[in-house]
């Protein structure tokens, strides 16, 4: 199975829960989720260079195994997924010092790809390319549907959802596109957070 279809399943499976909780989408705005500028926490797949001051052998560039551990000399096996560079750094520093005097450990996530479709944005439905994109701060609902090419002859606009996932679970905003599209009315062209979708209904026949 290709990333694409990972993607697009993971659409599916949320919209299916946003929908089979009888959710009703709200009309009113989306809260913000978390602080954007939150302490980055290293993933599986992310790429870190550990540096030992005045002790190069011991530095190396590694990548965070699927067990969420990375492995050094002296130290072996330790877990860096779930943690932030600081947290490791602290970590590793701990224990070198039983090997090392005064050990000063600097710990760089030169690649962040664990998080790359936990922060994507999507939209499905009656659009013209199903699409999952990487979330850019300032990107909005017009943005997204933009980039997926518009809507299909067979779209009902005014009855697109924005599903976000909060500490509360899914939650479900209505969004107006054909105002927004027509009208020129942005009320609800909302910013979008990491993981939105977008979801836009086809007509019944």
């Amino acid at each position: 199975m290709n990333k694409l279809k990972m993607a697009f399943l993971c659409v599916l499976s949320l919209v299916i829960v946003g929908c089979g909780s009888n959710q009703i989408a709200s009309s009113s705005a989306p809260a913000e989720v978390g602080d954007k500028y939150a302490v980055y926490k290293i993933g599986v797949g992310d790429q870190l260079t550990v540096s030992v001051w005045r002790n190069p052998e011991l530095s190396l560039d590694v990548p965070v195994r699927p067990d969420g551990k990375i492995s050094m000399p002296l130290v072996g096996d330790i877990e860096a997924a779930g943690h932030s560079a600081a947290e490791l750094s602290e970590a590793l520093r701990a224990e070198l010092v039983n090997y090392i005097r005064n050990p000063q450990v600097a710990v760089i996530v030169t690649s962040a790809t664990s998080t790359d479709y936990q922060r994507r944005v999507r939209v499905t439905g009656a659009i013209e390319k199903p699409l999952s994109l990487p979330h850019r701060d300032g990107m909005t609902v017009l943005d997204l549907v933009l980039e997926a090419g518009g809507l299909t002859e067979f779209a009902v606009p005014n009855r697109a959802v924005l599903y976000r996932k909060t500490g509360e679970g899914v939650q479900a905003h209505s969004v107006r596109l054909g105002d927004i599209l027509n009208k020129g009315k942005l009320e609800t062209n909302y910013n979008l957070a990491p993981s939105d979708i977008v979801s836009v209904p086809e007509r019944t026949f």
